[in-house]
């Protein structure tokens, strides 16, 4: 999978955010914005998130954008959700519908400078 990136000063407290596109089986969108969302940044692309790597994301509604209208987003940096060293992260979003739990990897990657 290639990604794209973004980058964060390690000294930055900012919002970091992935745009996710929600759609029923039928094809027809969906508003997941009523579901709670959480995003984990894996060092390494072989990593997968466990229970302890989850934290609590926020949405952004995008309605200019047609095709992801939707996007989650954490505070990352000092005093945020999550306080990265620098490095590479592959981001993951989990959202917690019922009955699904779709756990997507993010087609970005974080990079911490």
């Amino acid at each position: 999978m290639g990604y794209n990136s973004i980058s964060v000063s390690h000294l930055s407290l900012q919002y970091v955010g992935v745009p996710v596109k929600a759609e029923l089986l039928t094809g027809v969108p969906f508003n997941p914005t009523g579901d709670p969302v959480y995003m984990a940044f894996m060092p390494q692309a072989t990593q997968v998130p466990q229970n302890t790597d989850w934290q609590t994301a926020i949405w952004a509604t995008r309605p200019g954008n047609i095709l992801e209208p939707y996007a989650a987003a954490c505070l990352v940096g000092p005093g945020g959700t999550i306080q990265l060293g620098i490095g590479t992260y592959v981001i993951y979003v989990r959202v917690q519908d019922n009955p699904e739990i779709p756990i997507l990897q993010a087609s970005l990657q974080l990079e911490v400078f």
